[in-house]
């Protein structure tokens, strides 16, 4: 299947990156991999990750690093809506 990310699930990455580098730039690269391989399982398994309480998205939880990749699946794409840590406060399906 394809991926398309959106604005928000874009800008969540880099954000993460850009937080993480500047106190270990390999924990960042770590991570950001770690994402990116995350989204390629979803993209081979859309159905793989838990349905969530906003309709029509799932998400799929780094279990090592505690993100959630918050995602819808179509026809013939996935769509990353949403990237976050788990100890944030949970997300509502809005964007913030």
């Amino acid at each position: 299947m394809k991926v398309r990310y959106r604005a928000l699930a874009l800008a969540d990455i880099e954000s993460i990156f850009a937080y993480l580098n500047e106190r270990s730039p390999g924990g960042a690269r770590n991570v950001l991999r770690a994402i990116h391989d995350a989204v390629a399982e979803i993209a081979v398994y859309p159905q793989s990750g838990l349905q969530t309480s906003v309709a029509d998205i799932r998400v799929k939880i780094l279990g090592r690093y505690r993100y959630k990749i918050f995602y819808s699946v179509g026809e013939d794409t996935i769509e990353i809506v949403h990237v976050r840590h788990a100890a944030r406060r949970p997300w509502t399906g809005v964007e913030e």
